[in-house]
């Protein structure tokens, strides 16, 4: 039988991760909870340990390098906390704001927070087009484990982000399809591509591409359009 506590700590550390002790009980500590209160809030279908610390944990956490020091961001469509919540244990110096657009699933983020004892990170209930009516540029950097294609993500995270922030998306092997009709998404909405990275978790044969999208200029103040439009008739 694996010892929790020593598989986190290892198989971060094979990544070059180097978690405290306190880092590694936040997550023996996350995974409990989010096991608990599963059923309740339908918060993933994955749910056992090894595959939780590889496909959510490790995974959200393989561009940490990328976010600067002290940063402001958001995570959008964050669910069950993926990636904010990860990320913000392993950089506690991250501001991180959690936007859901489901109220129960914000309700377990916000409990989740307090459980955690994690300070500088949110969770607040709002739609994307909404909350960036308010918010326009604000960030240095907008995330997304969504399962949205490239075009219909650029057009809710670019116009939340400042002017040279950037744009993080969690992409599968299909990217390149996708970025064929994303492009003119995200230069339309005042992005450039800055690079395309690619991440392998060995022990589950996952192929991870990190998509960085720097923005170069303001986003037109249409977008993020309403009534589910981006989803529905995305610009490409």
């Amino acid at each position: 039988m694996i010892n929790n506590e020593n598989f986190i700590s290892d198989i971060f550390n094979k990544y070059n991760i180097n978690l405290s002790k306190e880092q590694v009980d936040k997550f023996l500590l996350y995974y409990n909870f989010l096991i608990e209160e599963n059923e309740k809030y339908n918060l993933t279908a994955i749910t056992g340990f090894e595959d939780v610390v590889f496909k959510h944990f490790l995974d959200s956490c393989l561009p940490y390098l990328y976010l600067k020091k002290d940063s402001t961001v958001i995570d959008v469509g964050s669910g069950a906390g993926f990636p904010g919540v990860p990320l913000k244990i392993i950089r506690p110096d991250l501001k991180i704001t959690l936007l859901d657009s489901l109220n129960k699933r914000v309700k377990f983020l916000n409990q989740l927070i307090l459980k955690l004892n994690l300070k500088d990170i949110k969770a607040i209930h709002f739609r994307v087009e909404d909350f960036a009516k308010t918010n326009r540029e604000k960030f240095d950097y907008a995330l997304s484990r969504a399962v949205a294609q490239v075009s219909t993500l650029s057009e809710y995270l670019l116009p939340l982000v400042k002017v040279k922030g950037f744009v993080l998306m969690y992409k599968s092997q299909k990217l390149e399809e996708e970025l064929v009709s994303g492009k003119k998404a995200i230069n339309i909405l005042g992005g450039k591509i800055k690079s395309c990275n690619d991440f392998q978790i060995k022990e589950i044969e996952s192929d991870r591409k990190i998509l960085v999208i720097e923005k170069i200029k303001n986003s037109p103040l249409i977008y993020p359009r309403g009534k589910n439009l981006p989803k529905t008739q995305p610009l490409h």
